[in-house]
């Protein structure tokens, strides 16, 4: 997404989303989190004195199915990882586990309370295909008629650091990508693209002057 459309998008997910919409594109588009390693977070992931997250695990749910789900390595020994969050992340992730507390507390006897950041009503953890649905949704809502996923996220995540000048280094490193050649080709990519973007847009501003 280009960044007034993650604009759009975010403020669709806060204003017209369903239960947990908007804590879930906010974590992936702030994050650059795989969606299985953002299912798969638990409280004891989330450092709030440290305003970290520790990723060492993803979901694995092919199935869609509620109860039955694997929590495995994630894809590669780098992907183990710790990213710092910025303050107003946290402070979603707070208010979020507030709430979620206090509807514990209301349906106690119904509830499995298996530590998931971001579960469902019952206690076990959200869906792919749910993330999938909810995006086309939010989507339409913003105005935005592209074919994107929610892994189009950690790509806009991805160009939104190299446009503010982030080191491949620590892309890298927040990515979780084990070889560096890979965080290159994605940079490189990325880079051709927004070098096109700013030709393209000097030469509209000279057209202007003449």
């Amino acid at each position: 997404m280009e960044k007034h459309e993650l604009v759009l998008f975010l403020n669709a997910a806060k204003n017209k989303g369903l239960y947990l919409d908007s804590i879930i594109f906010h974590m992936l588009a702030y994050s650059g989190m795989r969606i299985g390693e953002l299912l798969a977070l638990k409280w004891k992931d989330i450092n709030f004195q440290e305003s970290t997250i520790y990723i060492t695990k993803t979901l694995f749910n092919p199935k869609n199915s509620s109860k039955k789900f694997q929590l495995l390595s994630p894809k590669t020994k780098g992907s183990i990882r710790k990213i710092k969050m910025d303050e107003s992340t946290m402070n979603l992730l707070k208010r979020h586990k507030q709430e979620q507390n206090k509807y514990k507390m209301l349906v106690r006897d119904q509830y499995e309370d298996l530590d998931f950041v971001l579960s469902k009503r019952t206690g076990y953890p959200e869906v792919h295909q749910t993330v999938i649905v909810r995006m086309k949704r939010l989507l339409k809502l913003a105005g935005i008629n592209r074919q994107l996923a929610p892994h189009s996220l950690r790509h806009t995540h991805t160009s939104l650091l190299i446009e503010a000048g982030v080191g491949l280094k620590e892309i890298q490193q927040r990515l979780g990508h084990t070889n560096i050649n890979t965080t290159m080709d994605i940079y490189a990519h990325l880079t051709a693209d927004m070098e096109e973007k700013a030709s393209h847009q000097f030469s509209e501003l000279m057209k202007n002057l003449f």
